[in-house]
């Protein structure tokens, strides 16, 4: 079992996907459930900071993760918004647990995998940039799909989710003790992806 955490536009999304790649094992991006969660929430009229509306939103349909709207940023602030509670939390740690317990191990990729979905993972990265790196990246990904959008904001709206996420009361974002971190501020995806795989193989191989 490999979990992959880290900060919104790190590249830990990415690199995840490698790993499976690379180690021919299933895929799971956490932070799709909670986007879902978001904009269920949303589509419902409902309110992403109320703990009981964010709550009833976790029984969206399987048919929502397929929606491109959970790409949106939009949609990344509103997961934002309704992982702070924590009974939205549980509600969605089985179904990460499960995924994460599949015979024959698995690469998941979020904000507590290693310390609170699966802690017993054999290899844990932790991967992170600054606000700028990933403020950049982000813009352009934004760009390329026309959408209108400013440097600055992108910036303030990745701060504003770091705040929330490093200091919710529940499973808030923090490397696991025992997690490696890649630092991709100034690596290019391929470069990132090298550096991933050579920690994980490190770890494996111990």
């Amino acid at each position: 079992m490999i979990a992959v955490d880290g900060p919104t536009a790190s590249g830990k999304g990415t690199i995840a996907k490698a790993l499976a790649a690379h180690f021919g094992l299933p895929h799971l991006d956490t932070g799709l459930l909670y986007r879902a969660v978001g904009r269920q929430c949303q589509q419902d009229g409902g309110n992403p900071d109320d703990p009981a509306q964010a709550l009833a939103a976790t029984r969206f349909p399987d048919s929502l993760l397929s929606d491109p709207a959970l790409r949106s940023e939009e949609t990344g602030g509103l997961a934002s918004r309704v992982s702070i509670h924590p009974a939205v939390r549980q509600a969605l740690y089985e179904r990460q647990r499960a995924f994460a317990l599949r015979p024959g191990g698995a690469v998941l990729d979020g904000r507590d995998i290693g310390t609170v979905i699966a802690p017993e993972a054999l290899a844990k990265l932790f991967v992170t940039a600054s606000v700028a790196a990933r403020a950049e990246r982000r813009f352009l990904e934004m760009q390329a799909r026309g959408e209108p959008v400013t440097l600055d904001a992108i910036e303030a709206d990745l701060a504003a989710r770091d705040l929330r996420d490093r200091s919710r009361s529940a499973a808030p974002l923090v490397a696991a003790p025992d997690a490696v971190t890649l630092d991709t501020s100034s690596l290019s995806r391929d470069e990132a992806v090298a550096a991933a795989i050579r920690l994980v193989e490190a770890r494996l191989n111990r």
